[in-house]
């Protein structure tokens, strides 16, 4: 189906459609190249995943533009562990222990601030 279809079915625009797209959040076409004579054709497949979308936005409450950063996380490594580091030194997340004895002590330490 053309996009103006899949926009009315999915009840968001034809332009936030192409925005998903231009971030990388709707599934690749065959081969790299687009359908129907340089247009985007929709199917059961992208509709599916921009419902997906959708639906993770609604319920984390964030923008397109986060979830596609997200994505990217998960699939660039380098991108991954520096934003790791990020989180590390604002205190987000902890630092992974260098080895079994930290490992020990940073259990040690969490169960004594159970208590």
């Amino acid at each position: 189906m053309r996009i103006t279809e899949a926009a009315r079915r999915l009840g968001t625009s034809p332009r936030m459609l192409r925005y998903r797209e231009a971030l990388g959040l709707l599934p690749a076409t065959r081969d790299g190249a687009l359908r129907g004579g340089g247009h985007r054709r929709f199917g059961e497949a992208e509709l599916r995943a921009v419902a997906l979308a959708l639906a993770l936005e609604k319920r984390y409450d964030i923008g397109p533009a986060e979830l596609a950063f997200g994505l990217r996380v998960l699939a660039e490594p380098q991108v991954q562990a520096h934003v790791r580091e990020l989180g590390e030194r604002i205190g987000r997340l902890s630092a992974p222990p260098a080895r079994a004895l930290d490992f020990e002590k940073e259990k040690a330490m969490r169960l004594l601030r159970r208590r």
